[in-house]
């Protein structure tokens, strides 16, 4: 019977230079590609592989290779395009321990292939109870030795017998989290700069017609002067807009580093061969007829993602309006918008394609100028996180603006950006559907998780998220030309009482604490202005101005504004204007009127209230950046491998019901998330080569198994208020006695339990308890199913905390009060598991209702710290077990001094495959 293996373990990756490369286990069908492979290996590889000559492999050592049986025997190999690069594999030779070798291509040495497969094998090993790795090395093996040394893992060396003998322990650790993220960094970072910084494109598809797709793009690049040479590709014509075309990228007698791709779709697979045939390193599709038409365009999208991926080359689109990068050693407009913005330092991508346009316009017409664009339309390859990685080391980038209308892989956009937030404002404007036509509502994913949690987990990563895209760049011309303000107080600076009081209006509305407004008077002009600005920004209790200068007749503009910019220059201080209603960054506003804008300008809103709404969302951004950045507390208590043995007990011998629990109402069981396209779900498959994969078995799924958490959570440090389950009322009586009293007696039964007056407290006797079950019996019926539980400390507040396995996010932690208002309004607050001590504490006081725990409202102010523990041990135990499908502690009551779970469920399911952006680099 022939082996099989995880669909997971295979794998698009981003090697060191940016290129390309596919990761999948070995299969005896690579027979011939294995000969081949070993035929372009050096002497040198050979020998340091084998220690000593091999010329070539025998058919019994070519069949002992490709046959492994995928758990004792593991070997991966990396393709590009068909050929086989490099082989990495790993031999059991006792329990928990096996031995490692690689080899490399020689013409791929260098280019960080041995790093991330070694990755790969060590996350397949683990999964096969395989905790160590042995490799002998000879000494003169350099190459060898750094790879393994610097994977991160804990490594160990000896010499003895002429061979250096390494030892790696396997268990990730701090720092080879930390390598593995710094390699993403860099490949991926690297990959984009490929795209953006060509040194020559070809326009594949470039017709004669005017007006045409291929010769719009060609003209656009010709008008932006770029830098390289352009190569127009029609199969019949000699010449394109004067250009010298060519019949095919083939026959271009030079190197081509870009290919724009506006051919027919049906076209676009052939013509990407021909590029990877070519040596080209990125394409953009601006072609349609891909995911956007249906499931057969889907389809041929798919399959445009996976050759690209297969052969080394990353891809914009398709159906996308292109790329374009201002740099003047570059200048790029490889897009389809005869208008892109001059150069700036604002870094924007946009999914959308059909947008692209107008956003560039509406960018254009703010005189807000870009670093690069990058319109990314259906997603095939590169994404918005990949754009990320560019920025955060592009030098010419301050700030990001981002308009999705889906999310590929959310928890690593957190994760990214949550680091980049700390040095680069990153603004969002995200819409309600999804570029694969699912929409938002209909998906999985969204169904489990509002879209209130999707502003929460941006707010934890310290994104600005928007409402339109009015905002989106209200929000980023003030971030690209004036200072972070220290805080939420506000200046006015004003010529009219009316516009003045609206401006006041709107700080108290957005959360702001404006200070009474400076009137000038109708006819005040440069020195009033520029003397009432300097005293405003001079008081220590202001940190930002906004200054309203609308005249009632015309005025002296020019002079005015050149003294508010001079003055705000001067203050570091973050200065906004309503200057006669102009929108963006009108030239007499700017530091050089005959450039765009730079440090200093400063912006200019139509109206008052929405130079406010922008300031609100930098103030909340600048007060998230002066927070701490944080780190996983640590805990004690915790026993991570009991709560992992508890886990895998339940999930190999389920409970045949499903428990009634005595604390509250049932977990909610999720189903299974499925195959299909989530609207944060990448459009992209993992997909295998051509020939498809040996295996996509799942890993034995029996359903959701919900099961009582008590001694789970008590692995981390946490328990559960005991509680017993009655049906009479001597029973009840005699479980109040073991518990101790007073009691509270109320209904088990999930669907009771939701049903307000089920519970009755401070039970001190048996008359009162026997009481208390009759009028439960009769409210809810004779067989209703009860809970006695020993009454909790008062005064306390009841709260909920819940965990959520989501297939694109993870683990997510959510809170909120227990009452029934708090419930019926969904006033809840959501973090991204593990927490640190700061995102528990903001994770608290984001609910709406948080005042009431912390003594105003006339509630006594109660154990807060406590409740944030709490939260830090929930989301370490969600971090910890991705098989907690959920997790519901409801209610968690919080005392004056300590906090008491009084309700617990939870729902196990195997997991499928790592999450998201757990495991190995991956290219998602």
């Amino acid at each position: 019977m022939e082996a099989h293996y995880p669909a997971h373990w295979e794998a698009d990756v981003v090697l060191a230079d940016g290129g390309t490369a596919h990761v999948r286990p070995i299969r005896p069908a690579d027979a011939d590609r294995l000969r081949a492979f070993y035929s372009r290996l050096s002497a040198e590889s050979i020998y340091f592989r084998y220690f000593g000559p091999r010329p070539k492999l025998s058919d019994r050592e070519v069949a002992f290779f490709t046959n492994v049986d995928y758990v004792d025997r593991v070997a991966l190999i990396a393709t590009i395009g068909t050929e086989m690069v490099a082989v990495v594999r790993y031999d059991r030779t006792a329990p928990g321990e096996a031995e490692v070798a690689f080899l490399v291509e020689d013409a791929h040495q260098g280019r960080g292939v041995a790093s991330v497969m070694l990755e790969h094998l060590a996350a397949t090993a683990r999964e096969r109870g395989i905790e160590t790795f042995i490799a002998d090395v000879l000494p003169a093996n350099m190459k060898m030795m750094g790879v393994l040394r610097q994977v991160g893992y804990t490594a160990q060396s000896r010499f003895a017998d002429g061979v250096v003998r390494m030892t790696l322990d396997l268990t990730p650790t701090e720092t080879s989290d930390e390598v593995t993220a710094s390699r993403e960094h860099r490949a991926e970072a690297r990959s984009i700069a490929r795209l953006l910084t060509p040194g020559s494109v070809a326009v594949i598809g470039a017709s004669r017609e005017p007006g045409g797709v291929g010769q719009t793009v060609l003209r656009n690049l010709l008008a932006a002067d770029f830098t390289g040479p352009v190569y127009p590709v029609h199969r019949e014509v000699r010449a394109v807009a004067g250009v010298r075309a060519y019949p095919s990228v083939k026959d271009i007698d030079a190197e081509v580093d870009l290919a724009v791709l506006a051919v027919p779709a049906d076209s676009v697979i052939d013509v990407v061969k021909e590029c990877a045939e070519k040596g080209v390193r990125g394409l953009v599709v601006v072609s349609s007829g891909f995911g956007e038409t249906g499931p057969k365009g889907r389809a041929r999208q798919d399959e445009l993602g996976r050759i690209a991926r297969a052969y080394g080359l990353r891809v914009v689109g398709p159906n996308c309006l292109g790329i374009a990068n201002t740099d003047p050693a570059v200048r790029l407009n490889a897009t389809l918008a005869a208008t892109v913005p001059g150069r700036g330092r604002v870094g924007f991508f946009s999914q959308s394609g059909a947008l692209g346009t107008a956003l560039l316009q509406r960018v254009a017409q703010r005189g807000i100028g870009i670093s690069s664009f990058v319109s990314a339309g259906n997603r095939a390859d590169v994404s918005g996180n990949d754009l990320l990685q560019y920025w955060e080391e592009d030098e010419a980038t301050e700030v990001i603006l981002l308009y999705l209308e889906s999310l590929g892989n959310p928890r690593k956009f957190a994760r990214l950006a949550r680091r980049i937030s700390r040095r680069k404002p990153i603004v969002v404007v995200k819409s309600g559907g999804t570029t694969q036509g699912v929409p938002i509502g209909h998906s999985a994913s969204a169904l489990r998780l509002p879209d209130s949690a999707l502003s929460s987990l941006f707010e934890q990563a310290g994104v600005i998220r928007v409402d339109d895209l009015i905002q989106l760049f209200d929000v980023g011309q003030l971030l690209a030309c004036q200072p972070l303000p220290a805080g939420p107080r506000v200046g006015l600076v004003t010529n009219s009482d009316a516009l003045g009081l609206l401006a006041v209006d709107a700080c108290v509305s957005a959360g702001l604490e404006p200070r009474p407004p400076v009137n000038l008077g109708a006819t005040a002009g440069a020195q009033e202005f520029g003397t009432a600005l300097a005293g405003v920004l001079a008081d220590p209790d202001v940190d930002a101005a906004v200054v309203i200068y609308m005249p009632p007749i015309p005025g002296d503009s020019g002079s005015v504004a050149a003294e508010l910019v001079r003055v705000s220059r001067e203050a570091g201080k973050p200065v906004l204007a309503t200057f006669e209603g102009q929108l963006g960054m009108p030239a007499e506003l700017r530091t050089d009127p005959a450039a765009l804008p730079e440090r200093g300008s400063v912006p200019s809103y139509a109206a008052p209230e929405e130079a406010v709404r922008a300031l609100a969302h930098v103030v909340r951004y600048a007060l998230w950046r002066k927070q701490p950045t944080g780190a996983p507390a640590e805990l004690d208590h915790i026993d991570t491998d009991s709560a992992r043995t508890l886990v895998a007990q339940a999930l190999t011998h389920p409970p045949t019901e499903s428990p009634t629990s005595p604390q509250g109402a049932a977990a909610e069981v999720p189903e299974p998330p499925g195959r299909e396209t989530s609207a944060v779900d990448t459009p992209h498959p993992e997909g295998a080569p051509a020939e498809g994969r040996q295996d996509e078995s799942p890993q034995t799924d029996a359903g959701p198994v919900e099961i009582d958490p008590t001694e789970l959570l008590a692995c981390y440090g946490l328990t559960v208020w005991p509680a017993e389950i009655v049906q009479t009322p001597d029973d009840a009586v005699a479980a109040a006695e073991r518990l101790g009293w007073p009691v509270v007696l109320k209904a088990a039964d999930p669907e009771a339990a939701k049903r307000a007056g089920t519970v009755r407290l401070g039970l001190t006797s048996p008359a009162a308890v026997r009481q208390a079950h009759a009028d439960l019996a009769g409210q809810l019926g004779a067989d209703v199913v009860l809970a006695v539980q020993k009454m909790a400390p008062q005064p306390a507040v009841p709260t909920v905390v819940n965990v959520l396995e989501d297939p694109a996010f993870g683990p997510v932690v959510s809170f909120g009060l227990g009452d029934v208002t708090a419930r019926l309004l969904r006033d809840r607050g959501y973090r991204l598991a593990p927490l640190t001590a700061e995102d528990a504490a903001g994770l608290v006081r984001s609910v709406e209702a948080a005042p009431l725990l912390f003594g105003e409202y006339g509630y006594p102010p109660v154990a807060v710290g406590a409740l944030q523990e709490l939260l830090v041990r929930v989301g370490r135990l969600a971090n910890d077990l991705p098989e907690v499908a959920r997790l519901d502690l409801d209610p968690v009551l919080v005392g004056e001094s300590e906090v008491f779970v009084l309700g617990a469920r939870a729902v196990l399911r195997s997991p499928e495959g790592p999450r998201r952006d757990g495991g190995p680099r991956r290219l998602a």
